[in-house]
């Protein structure tokens, strides 16, 4: 096996933070990573390094999860169920899946990361959950080496959230995930957010998956800054969910508050308008700041530090509970 010391992550995570691996090593099959398991316990799993804050150097074996493939186990009529590795990139995932006319995941496009780390997050974006589409998720157990199959259930989804967050948190090593897709009669969904808008601007009255799939990439461009181009971990903070009597008392203040039902009793209030009231969006604070555009993205741009960016974080938390009484959930794991 090629262990590699003192590696750059720099290149490893979508915020550009410049730390160290002690040790490095690439794996790109499961009989590889079983092998790597019988000799080294202790180790820090990275993939597309999309949802993480570096803040220091890594003195464990930095694991990059590199395995690819997709294939396609069974289809009829109206679905088809494919198993997609973890190191496959979920965009390009997603694109495949719309040139296929498999639908259920169009509204995830350009979502940054690769696909083993999507259901430990269950990302989620214009009203579509990845929970929606997963049938099972395979994962080595790091104890012993063993494959284990999550059920849909058995991943106990939530907001942003999955057993792989909390219970069997640092157990498992997620290889593949598999999805029910649709082949027609597709459920679209285009009333969240600005895909309507976006479908009329070009005149699209009956859009197709592409369709979709092409509006949602449109209106993330125009919001969100490509992490190539200056580094950045897409939404940095969860959307607060709080009681209706907790939201009545914000909206008495803040008349014009967005806000989601949730359920008879939780209101969903944007974190991005939550931040750009309380004066951060377009701010910069010396090598990092708060995107131009979408205030729920911070951003660095260049030489930050990633103990730079999470001071920033803490920040804005404590301004807006101060400012609203709400607490601000960090979506991104800082390490």
């Amino acid at each position: 096996m090629n262990i590699r010391n003192n590696i750059s992550l720099k290149n490893y995570n979508t915020f550009g933070i410049s730390v160290n691996a002690k040790r490095f090593i690439s794996v790109n099959s499961v009989y590889q990573l079983q092998q790597l398991l019988k000799i080294e316990k202790d180790i820090f799993l990275i993939s597309g390094g999309s949802n993480m804050l570096l803040t220091k150097d890594i003195e464990n074996l930095v694991v990059h999860i590199d395995i690819k493939g997709i294939s396609i186990d069974k289809e009829d009529d109206s679905s088809v169920y494919i198993t997609v590795n973890s190191g496959e990139n979920w965009h390009e995932l997603v694109l495949w899946c719309v040139s296929n006319n498999y639908g259920g995941v169009e509204n995830l496009s350009l979502i940054p990361g690769n696909v083993g780390t999507c259901p430990i997050q269950n990302i989620g974006a214009y009203g579509i959950e990845v929970k929606d589409t997963i049938s099972k998720v395979e994962a080595l157990e790091i104890e012993t080496g063993k494959l284990i199959s999550f059920s849909n259930v058995e991943c106990n989804f939530g907001y942003r959230n999955s057993i792989f967050k909390n219970e069997v948190k640092g157990k498992y090593i997620i290889t593949s995930v598999s999805f029910k897709l649709t082949k027609d009669a597709h459920q679209l969904n285009t009333s969240y957010g600005a895909i309507d808008v976006e479908l009329a601007s070009k005149n699209i009255k009956n859009p197709t998956l592409k369709d979709v799939s092409n509006a949602v990439i449109a209106i993330r461009k125009s919001k969100l800054p490509d992490p190539k181009e200056l580094g950045n971990s897409g939404s940095f903070f969860k959307n607060p969910v709080v009681s209706k009597a907790q939201f009545i008392e914000v909206q008495k203040e803040y008349t014009t508050i967005p806000s989601y039902s949730v359920s008879d009793t939780e209101i969903k209030i944007p974190a991005g308008w939550l931040i750009e009231q309380a004066g951060f969006k377009g701010k910069r604070f010396g090598n990092c700041g708060v995107h131009e555009k979408q205030a729920l993205v911070l951003v660095n741009y260049g030489n930050a530090t990633g103990s730079e960016i999470y001071e920033l974080a803490k920040k804005i938390q404590n301004t807006i509970l101060h400012k609203f009484g709400i607490i601000l959930e960090i979506e991104v794991n800082v390490i």
